[in-house]
């Protein structure tokens, strides 16, 4: 009798653990698929306007004579104009008294954002407090804030936010959770004195997570952006103070994605996407999903007298080779101080915008390509189409002989079409190759060609 009662309690505990650990599994599951689909806009996006702007904007990366990259200071050899109060070594006092002056009437939310949607961009993020300390927006925890200036009366992430919505883009918020200049215990560049553990964390917790919070819970933003880079900031930055920060988001937010750049040293676990260093394209697919913070030309912020701009064909090759490894194109613009945008920096918004405008098929909502490995000529992207057929995209960069793209492809190929003009192009298989003819380029035409190659079921 014993036995049988101990068998079937043997059988019950069994059955309870399979149960339980079914159970396990498909919470496990609805809990990736939460993850997934929280990601999926963030995965097809591929391109997002970035934008620096500040009180530094009204100084055009000058002040008092001085212009960076200014070699005569020991910390002025750089040209990153948000950077403007240490690097130029203005008094936090004097440079306080900007908030007077910035003024910015010609700011338009909806010029910024239709111009972002029309260079085909598909998110957009704002620097609502950079290193300086001054917040974008009237905080409950600090004076040093747009409530400080003569636009108090307008909420200017508040009209982004409602523009972002108008024109269906995505939105976040860059803050500086680690570094901020203006507040006496906050962290402060490496060749000034090193902020205590504990001092540190008065400025954490009365400025640094509030500020966090009142961002999600005013503007319920898609993204958080932070910063950090190497290992300077790994004194302060500890995992305890990562995760707390992470802890918050997640309570206050089921959407709200988190760069690795949070704890760059050790973002651990349960960031959503890597990010990049500042203008770094890495030569392969990452362990998430990932982005590369990118300028247009070597300033971040408005710089009057950086003239060193990128052309609209090189940064697309940047877009397009991020994409064909998975990973996505953040491009910043500086406005200046006044909120109008710099002409050069919109003519070669417009112009990636054109050329995204028959292409970008070839960019949205693509993933690297399975079968077919890149090169410095050409870079792929695939995608399966509404009819489950599956089209590969060769980005051709550079020019190749003859005009003939050679592709070491295997299978049937049911067509080849130049995206850009819809025209059927000749095509045909040799020793494990497909061989495409190309049309002849027109004259001073050094635009991106895209190659549409659909594989037969």
């Amino acid at each position: 009798m014993k036995i049988k009662k101990t068998s079937v309690l043997i059988v019950s505990f069994m059955t309870i653990c399979s149960f339980l650990n079914s159970l396990t599994a498909q919470v496990q599951a609805q809990e990736n698929n939460r993850e997934n689909s929280k990601l999926q806009w963030f995965e097809e996006a591929r391109f997002g306007m970035f934008v620096h702007w500040g009180l530094y904007s009204l100084l055009g990366g000058t002040y008092q004579g001085r212009t960076m990259p200014d070699t005569t200071l020991e910390n002025g050899k750089s040209w990153y104009a948000a950077w403007i109060q240490q690097r130029l070594e203005i008094p936090m006092e004097d440079y306080k008294l900007l908030t007077k002056d910035f003024n910015p009437t010609d700011f338009n939310a909806d010029e910024w954002i239709k111009l972002a949607k029309q260079a085909g961009m598909r998110y957009f993020v704002i620097t609502a407090k950079h290193h300086d300390g001054f917040a974008l927006w009237d905080s409950d925890v600090s004076d040093f804030d747009m409530g400080a200036t003569a636009l108090k009366s307008r909420d200017i992430l508040g009209e982004l936010v409602d523009a972002c919505k108008k024109y269906g883009l995505r939105y976040g918020f860059y803050y500086s959770h680690w570094q901020d200049w203006e507040h006496p215990q906050g962290a402060l560049p490496m060749w000034q004195s090193a902020r205590q553990d504990a001092d540190f964390d008065l400025y954490w917790k009365r400025k640094s997570l509030p500020q966090v919070k009142e961002l999600i819970e005013r503007y319920d933003p898609d993204l958080l952006w932070f910063d950090t880079w190497g290992e300077e900031a790994s004194s302060l930055i500890t995992p305890k103070r990562r995760d707390e920060l992470i802890r918050m988001i997640r309570t206050l937010s089921s959407k709200c994605l988190i760069n690795g750049r949070i704890a760059m040293h050790d973002p651990g676990n349960d960031i959503d996407f890597l990010e990049m260093m500042d203008n770094a394209y890495p030569s392969a697919m990452q362990s998430k999903p990932w982005q590369t913070p990118a300028t247009m030309n070597h300033t971040w912020a408005y710089h009057e007298k950086d003239f060193n701009w990128k052309s609209s064909g090189q940064m697309l090759r940047y877009l397009v080779g991020n994409a064909s490894k998975g990973g996505n194109y953040l491009l910043n613009i500086g406005p200046k101080g006044d909120g109008t945008l710099p002409l050069p920096g919109v003519r070669r918004l417009q112009e990636m915008g054109a050329w995204l405008l028959t292409n970008g098929e070839a960019v949205y909502a693509t993933t690297t390509a399975k079968d077919v490995k890149g090169s410095n000529e050409v870079v792929f992207t695939e995608k399966l189409e509404p009819n489950g057929t599956l089209a590969i995209f060769a980005h051709i960069v550079a020019d190749l002989t003859e005009y003939k793209l050679i592709v070491p492809l295997n299978g049937e190929i049911e067509s080849c079409q130049l995206l850009d003009t819809k025209e059927v192009l000749k095509f045909s298989m040799a020793d494990g190759n497909l061989i495409v003819q190309l049309p002849k380029k027109a004259n001073y035409d050094d635009s991106i060609v895209v190659v549409k190659i659909i594989k037969k079921q």
